[in-house]
């Protein structure tokens, strides 16, 4: 404890509570636990529009203030880096008036729920790095330790020329057709629907597991419940019935289907779905190159398959690598070997990396050039599906910068 507090502190404020200011939260108070951190983080003030609840979240997640306005927030002495756990339509505004404030920022996935709003993010990041203030977005499954090593081994040449790229993320959770019309149903809260809740982390995990950038794509989506029950309150469904409730239209996907093309010419296929009944969170990602192949499923999170085509054919195969060694990424500072992490530690290890880069002075990444990318990947798949074209380019910046493995 006595080393903890000999470090510098950064203040944090977060805006937003629910299901990812919960991780976030967790990720916080862990963090300078269990990593040797250069800096400390304090969990200055918590951030959202009701009064009760937000006082609530504070005493739950352990933040030590509530306030009910962002810019409130962001004006405190004492919050230096600021969280932003909101829907999507938010993302922009909080953030570019952060970093005007000289605030660090670390934002959620997808960066925007559009290519205008994240580039207007990106050039204010670009601005605020030039007097040092970092900027991250958090597609935290990178720091999932066994999809760290798979960026590792494909960076040493392991799989060679990399030829195909297979992508999947299932859930089922608004099969239903009586799930209420929440935010992430509609288009002006959320952007799209499982295209960029889903989508776009396992297009950001392509690029990244392939150390480049999908050129474009051809696509299809599909709204299979196109009207929903409004949100109301538990007490007025008895008996679970949504008879008499009156519905609303539901403006995104249920589900999205692409191929595309990286600038080497190796190929990907990419599935995301909130209709896989029985599929809870399953994300898949296989990657086929000329000297091996390496496959990861979430839902064996600490495991990674790898084959190595030099082996010979009679004692070849995919082999299991168990990701819990103390030289495995990030592992270091956790259990010993055979004793596996959980979906909370990806936020841990994000929260990790973010303070290492700002006590450097260097751009954390993924930077918001890179979620930048992933949203002009998502607007060339919507142009596809909307028009039936049959490739849509994805639109590409003046002077491309590739981002270099974590």
């Amino acid at each position: 404890m006595d080393s903890q507090h000999s470090v510098a502190p950064l203040g944090v404020g977060m805006v937003g509570y629910a299901f990812m200011g919960a991780a976030h939260s967790q990720a916080w108070r862990t963090a300078g636990r269990v990593f040797d951190l250069p800096l400390r983080p304090v969990m200055a003030a918590v951030c959202g529009r009701d009064p009760e609840g937000v006082r609530r979240a504070a005493q739950g997640h352990g933040w030590a203030a509530a306030e009910t306005d962002w810019r409130a927030l962001i004006a405190r002495p004492d919050v230096q880096l600021v969280d932003i756990c909101t829907p999507g339509a938010s993302h922009a505004e909080i953030a570019v008036a952060a970093l005007e404030a000289g605030k660090h920022v670390l934002c959620e996935k997808p960066l925007a729920n559009n290519v205008d709003e994240a580039e207007a993010m990106a050039q204010a990041a670009a601005r605020a790095a030039q007097g040092g203030i970092r900027s991250m977005v958090g597609f935290n499954y990178r720091r999932t330790p066994a999809l760290a090593l798979a960026r590792q081994l494909v960076a040493e040449g392991r799989l060679g020329a990399l030829r195909h790229v297979r992508a999947q993320y299932l859930q089922d959770w608004i099969v239903d057709p009586d799930f209420p019309l929440v935010w992430r149903l509609q288009q002006e809260h959320a952007g799209s629907g499982a295209l960029g809740d889903l989508g776009a982390h396992i297009v950001d995990l392509a690029q990244y597991l392939a150390g480049e950038r999908l050129t474009g794509v051809t696509a299809l989506t599909e709204t299979f419940v196109r009207s929903r029950p409004l949100p109301v309150t538990a007490g007025a469904l008895a008996g679970n019935s949504t008879a008499g409730v009156p519905r609303g239209v539901v403006t995104v996907d249920d589900a999205a289907l692409f191929n595309g093309r990286f600038a080497s010419g190796a190929v990907a296929s990419f599935e995301a779905t909130r209709f896989a009944t029985g599929r809870k969170n399953v994300l898949r990602i296989e990657l086929n190159g000329e000297h091996g192949s390496l496959s990861f499923d979430l839902e064996r999170l600490n495991e990674l398959e790898f084959y190595d085509a030099s082996e010979p054919a009679e004692a070849a195969g995919f082999r299991r690598i168990l990701v819990t060694e103390p030289k495995h990424p990030y592992l270091e500072a956790w259990w010993p070997p055979g004793h596996v992490l959980g979906y909370e530690h990806t936020f841990v290890h994000q929260i990790r990396d973010l303070v290492h880069a700002i006590a450097a002075g260097q751009d954390p990444l993924p930077s918001f050039e890179d979620g930048l990318q992933v949203q002009r990947v998502i607007a060339a798949v919507e142009s596809s599906a909307a028009t039936g074209s049959a490739w849509t380019s994805v639109q590409q910046p003046a002077v491309v910068t590739e981002a270099a493995p974590a």
